[in-house]
Order: C-alpha cells, then sequence, then structure tokens
C-alpha cells in the first residue's frame, strides 16, 4: 500500500525548485542504478547545476555533445535572470524543443527518447527532441508490390510515415493529430485526414475511440487497436483496410478517408472501409484504364474461385445429375478409400500447416519447403491412393485465388467461409450451399464499421459508384469524392 501511495503521489508532483528532489524522483521512477540503459548526467555550467536524462541509444550523440560544448563556455551572467527563457531562446539552439512541469510527463518524455534537462532552482524543465530510433530503409512492401511504380513503404517509425505521406500531399488541410494510448506502453498514434473534406463527425467519432482504449500497452500495434475501435471480434471479415504504401494512403486522404498510424507499424489503417476496398490493388493505377479494368476483372475472378469452386466441385461429386451432359467428366470416377469430404479437409489442413511452415522458414531453405511440398507429399498422396487428383486440382485453384486477393485479411476470411460452404454441402447438399451463401451475404450487407455500410455501393446501390468498383475508370472522369464518405468537399476537379 505505501508503494502504491508513492506511486499515485510522483504523478501529481510538479517539478521542484531543488534539483535534488527532482533528481530523487526521478532516480527512482526511472530505475536510474538497475536499468543499464538509463542515464544521469550531473553537470555544472555558469554558476547552475544542470542534470540530463536520457535513454542510452535513443540519444544522439552528437548533438548531446554540441550543447554540452556549448553550454561549458558560458559565464555566470549567461544565465540570469529568466535561465530557462536564455536557454531556450539564445543558448541552446536545436529547433525541436519545449518546456514541461510536471514530473510524470517528463518520465514519458524520457522513455520515449528525448533528452530532459533540470535546473537547479526552476520549477521548469526543457525537453529536447534529440533522438532516434533504429529504423530500417523504407522499403517496397512485400504484399503490395507493383511492376512500375514508388519503391517507397512505410517503415516502424510513425514521424518517418507522416512524413511520407506529407511528401505526397502538400495540402495546409493536411492534419495529423497526435494522441496517446497505453497506460505502460505509452504508444504515439496519429490520426492524418483532410481537414476540408473528411467527415467531422467520422473524425470525431475516432477521437473518442482513442480516449476510450483502457489498456497497458498496444504490444500488437495497430492490430491490438483495431480489435479496440471497431469491433465485430467474431467476424473474420477485416472492418480496416492496412496499407504499407504512402501512395496507397494519400489516394484515400483524397477520397475523405481517415487513416490512423501507430508508432512501431509499418501498417497504416485506412477507414471507414467497404469489402471493395480489399479488392483493389496499386498495379490497377499504374497501367492503362484498360489494362487496370482487365487485372480487377481477374482478381475478382480469383477472388469468386477462392470462395466458391471448392464447394461447387463437391456438390458436383455427391449430386453429379445437376451437371449438364457437357460437363459429366467433372467428378472422380474412382473416389478412394477415405470420402472426398475428408480428403478435402486434410488438404485444406495441410495447405494451411505449409503456408505456417512457409513463414517459419528461412528464405534460402523456402525453395526446398515448395518442392518437398508440390511435388513429394502431393504427387506421392496422389499416387499412393490417399487423395483423389481431383481434389488437388480444385484445391490448388482455390488456394491460389486465395493468394491472389489484395487484402490478406480478406484472403483468410473467404478461407473460412469456403470450408464452411463446404461443410454445409456435406450436410444438406444443394440446399446447405444456397442457405450458407444467403447467410454469408446477409451478414456481410448487416456490417457497418463506423456506420459505413460493408457493401457499398452494392448496398444501398449506387449505380455510379458500383461502375468505378467493376471498371477501373480513367482518372480525369474521377471528378467527385464517394458520397457514402459525405465529404465536405465533394468536387475532386479544382475550378
Amino acid at each position: 500500500m505505501a508503494d502504491e501511495k508513492q506511486d499515485a503521489d510522483w504523478k501529481k508532483m510538479k517539478v521542484d525548485p531543488s534539483l535534488d528532489k527532482n533528481m530523487e524522483v526521478l532516480d527512482r521512477v526511472l530505475g536510474l542504478g538497475k536499468s543499464f540503459d538509463i542515464m544521469k548526467r550531473e553537470l555544472h555550467y555558469a554558476g547552475k547545476r544542470f542534470a540530463l536524462y536520457f535513454v542510452d541509444g535513443f540519444a544522439k550523440d552528437d548533438i548531446l555533445n554540441w550543447i554540452m560544448a556549448h553550454l561549458s563556455q558560458l559565464d555566470r551572467g549567461d544565465l540570469t535572470p529568466n535561465t530557462i527563457k536564455k536557454l531556450l531562446e539564445t543558448h541552446i539552439g536545436y529547433i525541436e524543443m519545449e518546456t514541461e512541469n510536471k514530473l510524470d510527463k517528463l518520465v514519458t518524455k524520457v522513455l520515449s527518447g528525448p533528452l530532459v534537462l533540470l535546473v537547479d532552482g526552476e520549477e521548469t524543465a526543457i525537453v529536447i527532441d534529440a533522438r532516434t530510433y533504429p529504423v530500417r530503409s523504407p522499403e517496397e512492401p512485400d504484399t503490395e508490390r507493383v511492376v512500375r511504380g514508388s519503391r517507397d513503404g512505410f517503415v516502424e517509425t510513425i514521424i518517418f510515415n507522416t512524413a511520407l505521406t506529407r511528401r505526397r500531399l502538400r495540402d495546409p488541410s493536411l492534419r495529423m493529430e497526435y494522441h496517446e494510448v497505453g497506460k505502460r506502453s505509452k504508444t504515439d498514434i496519429a490520426i492524418g485526414y483532410l481537414e476540408d473534406v473528411a467527415d467531422p463527425d467520422l473524425v470525431e467519432s475516432l477521437r473518442n475511440s482513442l480516449k476510450e482504449v483502457k489498456t497497458d500497452g498496444l504490444p500488437m500495434a495497430e492490430k491490438t487497436l483495431e480489435e479496440y475501435i471497431f469491433g465485430h471480434n467474431w467476424n473474420p471479415y477485416p472492418m480496416v483496410r492496412y496499407t504499407e504504401r504512402p501512395d496507397v494512403a494519400a489516394t484515400h486522404l483524397l477520397e475523405g478517408h481517415v487513416l490512423i498510424y501507430v508508432d512501431t507499424s509499418p501498417s497504416v489503417m485506412i477507414t471507414p472501409t467497404t469489402f471493395f476496398h480489399h479488392v483493389q490493388h496499386a498495379e490497377e493505377y499504374r497501367q492503362k484504364p484498360a489494362v487496370g479494368a482487365m487485372l480487377r476483372w481477374i482478381r475478382f475472378i480469383a477472388i469468386l474461385t477462392a470462395l466458391f469452386v471448392l464447394p461447387l466441385w463437391y456438390l458436383a461429386v455427391v449430386q453429379p445429375e445437376l451437371l449438364p451432359k457437357t460437363l459429366d467428366f467433372i467428378g472422380p470416377k474412382k473416389p478412394g478409400h477415405i470420402p472426398i469430404f475428408l480428403q478435402v479437409i486434410i488438404a485444406e489442413l495441410g495447405v494451411e500447416i505449409l503456408r505456417m511452415a512457409s513463414i517459419h522458414t528461412p528464405a534460402p531453405l523456402a525453395t526446398a519447403l515448395g518442392l518437398i511440398a508440390a511435388i513429394l507429399l502431393g504427387e506421392i498422396a496422389v499416387n499412393v491412393g490417399l487423395f483423389n487428383a481431383e481434389v488437388i486440382l480444385y484445391l490448388a485453384a482455390a488456394v491460389v485465388g486465395t493468394y491472389a486477393t489484395p487484402s490478406y485479411e480478406l484472403g483468410l476470411a473467404n478461407r473460412i467461409f469456403r470450408i464452411i460452404f463446404l461443410t454445409l454441402t456435406a450436410l444438406f447438399k444443394v440446399w446447405g450451399l444456397l442457405i450458407g451463401v444467403l447467410v454469408w451475404f446477409i451478414m456481410l450487407a448487416n456490417t457497418r464499421p463506423l456506420k459505413m455500410p460493408y457493401l457499398w455501393p452494392l448496398i444501398p446501390f449506387n449505380g455510379k459508384a458500383l461502375k468505378d468498383v467493376l471498371i477501373r475508370s480513367p482518372m480525369p472522369l474521377k471528378t467527385k469524392r464517394p458520397k457514402a464518405l459525405s465529404p465536405g468537399d465533394p468536387d475532386r476537379a479544382p475550378e
């Protein structure tokens, strides 16, 4: 109880004029001497005592050395009167500086990376944002590759990601609001939107949702945050679209979407989104409209294949009378010793295990893993009679369709419902498949992430918007923003 009271007391404390009292609290709270990377330097310049706190590994050594070298040249009268003001405006010539008088805020600042400078006799501390995070270069994301186009991608540092977005949108109305979530992690979050375009109610709703997140931390970054904000946790379909491409993020900002950036994650959340946002890819807009439209339709076919080709083939196996004579070759002539349904389920599990194995396999061994799975397992399983050849064929078509889906999350959700459709077909045949598809469609139609109809513009119907979904229109023809986003400025073509 004494420790809890002590913790509660320091969180309410402000910077004391006594440097010794401030150091006593900060040393204890930051674990100085217990954590090897928490550093403190006690300094004496111009007749005044200073204390500098920082985390080793975050602080830029050259900036730190420059500040200390400059302060060491000051005389006694250089810092009096108004010591803090003179340090800020004259003697510490660094751009990113601010003052803070609450100890709990100073603790957060130190642990976030900036330097904290305390001066004896002053009730305000100086925060110098001279930090650097370990970061990789902005490379092209693996899941959103294009043949022609930019090769930069978001990284795990939030300030780099906002800068990559601003590089493409030099609009003064672009806002990047800062928020902090997590009692212990204190994760940096930014809400990005065009102030004169985005729906103010949507922005306010996201602000309130972030304030209501009560958790100790966001260890899985944007994915953890999504589950708190959007709900529908037992619905496998994605409620937001993730992107690691700055050009895709900028495109959605111009349409009126709101973006959520989470520090430590290279994925940016696009809100709100519909089912059809997850079936589009940047490659369609890096080619001529006719080529882009063709690519989009091929992706639609791939998605439909991933969902329905296996259940429909199984229905043809159990009810061959439904097939016309021209398609009577479909279906195994020798089913084998294991029931077809069980073969399909075993094969589905095998593909899922193979996917997991490929994730955990080092890149130099991935090719060997593929050869083992495709040749040794697949072919030998057919030869020994464990699987029918048609099971492998149609399952392979469904899996290829899954991997051709632009959204990884949508592909996984479709896989779940493919198995559900298959199971219903096995139990109730044609009626099972029809009822399963109907319930699936109703579920999607009733899903409304952030009040956005998930099947818009199909439900509610909007012919012009649906045409733009089905056909990749030339950019000069896209003069209006989507009505469903309630944009403040609906016109994309400036006068």
